[in-house]
């Protein structure tokens, strides 16, 4: 099982919004076959690992990071192709949440005198696929919201230079993540202060859906990520009906999702569903203080990743990673649980999930 979750994770960044699953076939002690869900819309782990035997799978048991599907999607299902190949026992990490599945992959392979075992590792399988899980049960992608900062606090000095708060490893991992989500989002402050591109700048990387909360329709026309629009899949979420307005943006190749609007900004809560409709299932938050403490209050974060420089910059006006109104006392605060902590060169990774928002409802 350890193989396969390491054979699962090649599949980040090339899956979505199917899982990443890796799959292990082992005969008479030995590994005959192995293979993993290597992109949307192919086979699927259990399929390409039977394809890859060196002998015949008659009798060998299949070792498997999530339960097998027995539904028609883009594949046939897989619990058909372990039937036929003649495997004795299936041995599963993950349960699987869709309700298409839900324990009926097991049960068909049992009701064909299949022996099953779950539940093995379950812990570490069922760590690989937290946006799976959450986008099949929620219809909305798993935001996380990623940040620079030094040790005081500061994402750049009170001029606004930013570049660079974090080393070279650092970046590196947010690129990594990039890669492994279907999008990316920033807020028009960012967009005007920063003309970024917002892609993946590693080697083999896939760049992200670059989405852009512009309650206003203000983003220049003349920015980086318009003008890359017709090469980079680009969204703008926006408030704005009038077509006309729209026109160039749609014309330069960006889509236009027209969000309600709440406060006086984008209804979060409700790009969220139109994201999930995209099937969009996993957001990269690099948004700025003010779109942060937005998305923490909608209770649309799901994670937060916090790169930690050993830098102090000082400065009463220097910007914060979460700004907004906050919370009026320490007990309100977002709490986060599963908390991981990773050194990156001279920087440090704090990462963990957001347990509740400040009204305990999310």
């Amino acid at each position: 099982m350890s193989v396969a979750i390491e054979l699962a994770k090649k599949g980040y960044g090339y899956t979505a919004p199917n899982p990443v699953v890796g799959a292990v076939i082992v005969k008479d002690g030995c590994i005959i076959g192995q293979g993993y869900h290597e992109k949307y819309g192919e086979p699927h782990a259990e399929r390409n690992a039977l394809a890859s035997c060196s002998q015949s799978p008659e009798g060998a048991t299949i070792y498997v990071t999530l339960e097998p599907c027995c539904h028609h999607g883009k594949q046939p299902p897989c619990t058909d192709a372990i039937i036929e190949a003649g495997i004795s026992r299936v041995v599963t990490g993950s349960g699987d949440p869709n309700p298409l599945v839900g324990g009926k992959g097991i049960r068909i392979l049992k009701d064909h005198g299949i022996q099953v075992t779950e539940h093995v590792l379950k812990e570490e399988c069922d760590g690989l696929n937290p946006v799976f899980f959450h986008y099949i049960q929620t219809g909305r992608p798993y935001v996380t919201m990623k940040y620079a900062m030094t040790m005081d606090g500061k994402i750049a000095a009170y001029t606004g230079a930013s570049r660079w708060v974090t080393g070279e490893e650092a970046r590196h991992h947010v690129h990594e993540q990039r890669k492994k989500n279907t999008g990316i989002m920033v807020g028009i402050g960012t967009v005007l202060a920063d003309d970024p591109m917002l892609n993946c700048r590693i080697e083999g990387g896939r760049d992200p859906i670059r989405i852009i909360c512009d309650t206003h329709l203000k983003t220049p026309v003349t920015s980086k990520i318009v003008k890359t629009a017709k090469d980079i899949p680009t969204i703008i979420a926006c408030c704005v009906s009038d077509e006309e307005l729209q026109r160039p943006y749609k014309e330069a190749g960006c889509k236009i999702l027209l969000t309600e609007k709440k406060m006086g900004h984008i209804d979060l809560q409700h790009l969220m569903e139109l994201l999930g409709k995209e099937k969009i299932d996993s957001v990269l938050l690099e948004g700025g203080g003010t779109l942060n403490w937005a998305a923490l209050e909608a209770g649309i974060v799901q994670k937060v990743q916090a790169y930690i420089a050993p830098k102090l910059f000082g400065g009463t006006t220097a910007k914060t990673p979460v700004e907004g109104r906050g919370v009026e006392e320490p007990d309100q605060a977002f709490l986060i649980k599963h908390k991981k902590v990773r050194v990156l060169g001279e920087d440090l990774l704090i990462e963990g999930e957001v347990e509740r928002n400040v009204y305990g409802d999310h």
